[in-house]
């Protein structure tokens, strides 16, 4: 079962959301309290489902509107994503894949578990 973890760090308060199998799929931005955590993570559940997928990968790429996901390629060469609310505001970000098809399956399976995750706090 999916599940996202609410983690206190230094500077605040951010969740990860975690596969069935541990794996950590999309995090957040660092949150001033755990209610703005709480929104961020209401968000990724309603958007995720629905976003539309932006290959910025790919040359003369057919910009979608929000919510959407961005796939793009960081200065490493790996293949991330940044899932974008509906009013433009990056609502969780992905670890870097080598391959642009891990990053495609981490895109789905965003979209499959963060309606459904439970909330835990760390």
């Amino acid at each position: 079962m999916a599940k996202f973890v609410i983690k206190k760090t230094n500077t605040g308060v951010k969740f990860d959301l975690k596969a069935g199998n541990g794996e950590v799929i999309a995090t957040s931005e660092v949150y001033s309290s755990e209610d703005a955590c709480r929104n961020g993570i209401a968000s990724v559940a309603k958007n995720a489902p629905v976003a539309a997928v932006e290959d910025q990968t790919v040359e003369g790429f057919a910009t979608e509107k929000n919510p959407k996901f961005e796939i793009y390629e960081d200065k490493a060469g790996e293949f991330r994503f940044r899932l974008k609310a509906t009013n433009g505001q990056v609502i969780a970000v992905s670890e870097g894949y080598t391959a642009k098809s891990s990053c495609k399956n981490g895109i789905e399976s965003v979209q499959k578990n963060a309606p459904v995750a439970e909330i835990v706090e760390e």
